[in-house]
C-alpha cells in the first residue's frame, strides 16, 4: 500500500483518483478548532454497544484501542506496550498496558480497567462485541499493568480484534457512576475528550489535558457535524463552515476537482455495501432464528433471482461514476488474508435466468419487496437503480428511505424485508464474517444460520496457516454467496476533502479520520 504525503490541491491530488494518499505531514501550528462532516449521526458512543462507521470516526479522536492499524496495514500498539505474547497452543495470551495513560474524567489506566473494558464488551446484554470476544473463556490483571487472557481455543484473530472497539478501553469510574448511560458521559483514553452531544447537530470533543501525549495535540476542539447530504457537504467545504468532509463521494468529489481552496485524501476501503434480507430475525438480534413467511425469506431462488437481477457494474458507473469497486463477497483485497473468492469475478445480470428461477419456485409475480434505505443521495440513487433492474426480473420494490440510526435499529429488531447493509471492514477476514453471519451473532441482523458456515467460522479463528485460513474463507464466501441473504454490490473507496489549510490530517484504509497530528498548517 502506498502512502504519499503531500499538501497539493484537490485538483493535483486527485490527477488519478485510484492512487492513494492517506496522510499530510506539513507542520501544524497550535489551536483552533477542526470541524469535521459525518455523512449520518453516529449511533451510541458507547464502545460496546456501537455499530456504525461514523461512529467509530468519533472514537478515533477519544478512545484508543490496544492495538491500531497503520498507513501499511500493520497493527501496532497503542495502549498495549507491545504485540501480545501467545502460549504454544494459542490459549494464554499476555500483554502490557502503558503506566502513563489516564482517562478523560482524571483516572489511570491499568490491568484491571483493562479487564473490566473487554469482559463488558463480552457480556453486557446487546454488545456488538460479543461475539467477536466470545472466545475469550477469562481475563484477569497479573500485575498492575500485566493483563493475562484465557481463551477456550486458539483464536487468530485476536489482535485484530483488540485493534477495534473491542480493544477500547473505558473508565470503569464512568462506567460504575453512569452504568447504561455511559453513552452520554463516555470516558476514555484520548487526545480529546468527550464535551456535548445536540443529536443530530453536533459532537463536541475538547483537548484533554490527561492525554499522555497531549503536547503533540495542535487543536483545541474538534467538532464532527452529520450532513447527510455530500453536496451540502461540498458547500460546506467551500464555504469554510467545515474544514473536513467525510465519507465523500464520488460524484462530489469529481464535483471538487477544480477547486484549489481543497484537498482529497483517498485509501481503499477494507468494508462492502450491499442489500440484506431478513431470512429468519423475528425477534430481534441474538435471539434464536425463526420462520418468516414471504417468498424472499422462504426460498433461495427468489433471493438468487432479486440478486442476478442486479448489474453491479452499472450500479458502479451511474452511481459512482465508475471510481467505486463491484463487489460481491465479503473480504476486501486489502485484507490480510487473501482468498481466491474476493477476486473471483461476479454475477453478471441474468434477467432470462432470474424469471426461471422464480417460475421454478411457483411464486407469484411481481414478487414484492420493500427495500429499506439511508437518506443519503447515494443510497436513493441506488435504490432507484436497483428498483428498476429488479422490475425487468419480476419485482415490484418498494423504496423507504429511512433515517440512518432508526434503520439499524428497526433492522436488528427485525422489521424489514430488505435493507442496505454496509460494513466499513477490517484487515482479518473473520471481522468482516462471524458477527454478521455466524448464527445468531451480535449483529446478525438477517436471522441467517448455516451449520456449515458457522464450522467454517471456527476453523477459520483457530488456523494459523495463512495459506489453510485462505481455502477457508474461499468456501465460505462461496457459501455465503449461495445463500444470498447479503447481497454484496460494491467496495467503496475512502474519500475524505479537506481544506487546503488542514494538516497532518491521516486517513489509512479503515476509513477513519485521525485528528490526533492535525490542525492548521503554520
Amino acid at each position: 500500500m502506498s502512502l504519499t504525503a503531500g499538501c497539493g490541491s484537490l485538483q493535483s491530488s486527485a490527477t488519478e483518483v485510484g492512487g492513494e494518499r492517506m496522510t499530510d505531514d506539513r507542520p501544524v501550528r497550535d489551536g483552533g478548532t477542526l470541524t469535521v462532516a459525518l455523512n449520518a449521526d453516529p449511533d451510541k458512543l458507547d464502545p460496546t454497544l456501537a455499530q456504525t462507521l461514523v461512529g467509530r470516526t468519533v472514537f478515533a479522536g477519544m478512545c484508543e484501542k490496544l492495538y491500531d492499524t497503520d498507513a501499511d496495514g500493520r497493527i501496532v500498539p497503542q495502549l498495549a506496550t507491545a504485540r501480545p505474547e501467545v502460549s504454544a497452543d494459542g490459549r494464554t495470551v499476555t500483554f502490557d498496558v502503558r503506566k502513563d495513560a489516564t482517562f478523560s474524567d482524571g483516572s489511570k489506566l491499568d490491568a484491571d480497567a483493562v479487564v473490566t473494558s473487554l469482559l463488558r464488551h463480552r457480556d453486557l446484554a446487546g454488545s456488538a462485541r460479543a461475539t467477536e470476544l466470545a472466545p475469550l473463556k477469562s481475563a484477569r490483571a497479573t500485575g498492575p499493568y500485566s493483563v493475562k487472557l484465557t481463551l477456550k481455543q486458539a483464536y487468530v484473530p485476536l489482535t485484530a480484534v483488540l485493534a477495534d472497539r473491542a480493544g477500547m478501553v473505558m473508565s470503569p469510574a464512568a462506567l460504575k457512576k453512569y452504568g447504561k448511560n455511559f453513552t452520554n458521559h463516555p470516558s476514555c483514553v484520548g487526545p480529546f475528550k468527550f464535551a456535548e452531544r445536540v443529536g443530530g447537530d453536533r459532537i463536541v470533543l475538547t483537548k484533554d489535558a490527561h492525554y499522555y501525549d497531549a503536547d503533540a495535540v495542535h487543536l483545541d476542539k474538534v467538532v464532527y457535524k452529520p450532513i447527510p447530504d455530500g453536496s451540502v457537504r461540498l458547500a460546506n467545504l467551500r464555504s469554510g463552515d467545515v474544514q473536513v468532509g467525510d465519507q465523500m463521494g464520488p460524484v462530489d468529489v469529481k464535483s471538487a476537482l477544480t477547486d484549489g481552496k481543497l484537498q482529497l485524501f483517498n485509501s481503499p476501503s477494507l468494508g462492502y455495501q450491499g442489500i440484506g434480507i431478513n431470512v429468519g430475525n423475528v425477534k430481534g438480534l441474538g435471539a434464536k432464528p425463526g420462520t418468516i413467511d414471504s417468498p424472499l425469506a422462504r426460498d433461495v431462488r427468489v433471493r438468487e433471482a432479486f440478486d442476478l437481477a442486479i448489474d453491479r457494474d452499472l450500479i458502479n458507473k451511474v452511481v459512482f461514476q465508475g471510481m467505486y469497486e463491484p463487489a460481491c463477497g465479503p473480504v476486501s483485497p486489502e485484507s490480510a488474508i487473501a482468498p481466491g473468492a474476493r477476486a473471483s469475478q461476479c454475477p453478471k445480470r441474468d434477467v432470462a435466468a432470474a424469471r426461471k428461477l422464480l417460475k421454478q419456485a411457483g411464486v407469484k409475480t411481481p414478487v414484492r419487496i420493500e427495500l429499506k434505505t439511508s437518506t443519503t443521495p447515494e443510497w436513493s440513487r441506488i435504490g432507484q437503480v436497483v428498483q428498476a433492474m429488479a422490475k425487468g426480473a419480476g419485482f415490484d420494490v418498494t423504496l423507504r428511505p429511512t433515517e440512518y440510526a432508526t434503520m439499524l435499529e428497526e433492522t436488528d429488531a427485525g422489521q424489514y424485508q430488505a435493507f442496505n447493509s454496509g460494513w466499513s471492514g477490517r484487515l482479518d477476514p473473520d471481522g468482516n464474517i462471524a458477527s454478521f453471519l455466524q448464527t445468531r451473532g451480535a449483529m446478525n441482523a438477517y436471522g441467517y444460520s448455516d451449520k456449515k458456515v458457522d464450522a467454517l467460522i471456527a476453523r477459520g479463528r483457530t488456523e494459523s496457516d495463512t495459506g489453510e485460513r485462505a481455502k477457508i474463507y474461499d468456501e465460505l464466501a462461496r457459501r455465503v454467496n449461495d445463500a444470498h441473504a447479503l447481497i454484496y454490490l460494491y467496495r467503496q473507496k475512502n474519500y475524505v476533502v479537506a481544506g487546503k489549510d488542514v494538516a497532518g490530517l491521516r486517513v489509512y484504509g479503515d476509513g477513519l479520520i485521525r485528528v490526533k497530528d492535525a490542525g492548521y498548517a503554520k
